[in-house]
Parts: structure tokens; sequence; C-alpha cells
């Protein structure tokens, strides 16, 4: 790999794993329950409270979630959007392997780790190979 590829290369704004991770993981409980509080993102990601709470902080540094007096924690917009853009990548990286014939098990563990790491144009690639083949069923 070339270092113009991206190998040592820091993306300004963006997240690491962890921080989409918990975002995506707010909503989805946000979309479930309504209000979401520490205690259950940690349950759901099989983290200590304290990392939840350090986690937390630096995402609402970054502006990317407020919690309200009652300790719930609530997505801002530009949180909501960065999760919906993980939760995106995801459900087409899952689709497209299905597709191509892995276990559905397998897609599942497989899209999650790619949604971080898959460039914008193969995700949209894939995204129009998905469609392409739904027009085919």
């Amino acid at each position: 790999m070339y270092p113009e590829e991206g190998q040592g290369k820091k993306r300004p704004n963006r997240l690491q794993r962890a921080g989409e991770d918990y975002l995506k993981t707010i909503l989805l409980l946000q979309m479930a329950n309504g209000g979401v509080r520490s205690s259950d993102v940690a349950k759901e990601l099989k983290v200590s409270k304290a990392s939840v709470c350090n986690a937390l902080k630096r995402l609402q540094a970054r502006g990317f979630l407020t919690m309200d007096p009652d300790k719930l924690i609530r997505l801002t917009g530009l949180g909501r959007e960065t999760a919906q853009q993980v939760m995106e990548r995801y459900f087409v990286l899952k689709r497209c392997l299905i597709f191509m014939g892995v276990d559905p098990q397998i897609a599942h563990e497989d899209a999650c780790r790619m949604e971080h790491d898959a460039s914008p144009e193969t995700v949209e690639r894939m995204r129009h190979f998905v469609l392409q083949t739904d027009d085919l069923a």
C-alpha cells in the first residue's frame, strides 16, 4: 500500500470505530425504547459503565450527543446523521455479502467490521449493485 492510499493518514472529523459503535447503539436503543441511559449502552455493548461514561463525555464534547437532567442520552442532529450513515453502510454491506452467498451470521459480523473502514465509493457501488439485484428478484 502506498502512503497516499491512507496508510498512516488521519481522517479529519471522523470518529474512530468505537465512537461510531456508540452512536449506532444509542440510535438503535432510542428507536427500540425511546429513552437511553448509559447503563443501557454498557449492557448492549458489553462494556463497563466507566468506559461508557468516558466515551459519552468525548462524544458530547464533539457535539454528537447531549444528556438531559434525567441523564437520558439524546443524539444531536450530527450524532443522528452519523449513526444513520454507519447503519446504512452496515445494511448495504450485509445485504451484498448475503447476496454473494455468505452465511447471514458471518455477513453480520463482517459487515459490523467493514462498516467502519469501507470507502464511500465502495459502499456506493455496493449499494448500486444491491439495488440492481433487488430489481431482478
